[in-house]
């Protein structure tokens, strides 16, 4: 445990930070499944708005310092990837 104040408050601020870092790792994962779920039913309309979602989740997770901005740039180009193959495969 902390010994010292500033010890103690690095250990409060490291818990506000996991906190709130982890809820924005889950809103990116839950707007990944989303947007997957949607490219596997192939539907046009409903893939784009779901795409958009997740690239916007990513890069503010990107900017807030959650994840590095080449992973989200990877999962990013990856999604889009998969969304232009299904297009294309229509």
């Amino acid at each position: 445990m902390a010994n010292t104040k500033s010890a103690e408050k690095r250990n409060r601020q490291a818990l506000k930070r996991r906190a709130r870092n982890n809820t924005v790792r889950t809103s990116v994962k839950g707007a990944l499944k989303k947007a997957r779920e949607t490219i596997a039913t192939k539907d046009t309309a409903k893939t784009g708005d779901a795409l958009k979602d997740a690239i916007r989740t990513l890069n503010k997770a990107a900017s807030k310092g959650v994840i590095h901005p080449r992973n989200a740039s990877r999962r990013i180009a990856r999604l889009s990837k998969a969304a232009q193959a299904t297009k294309a495969a229509k």
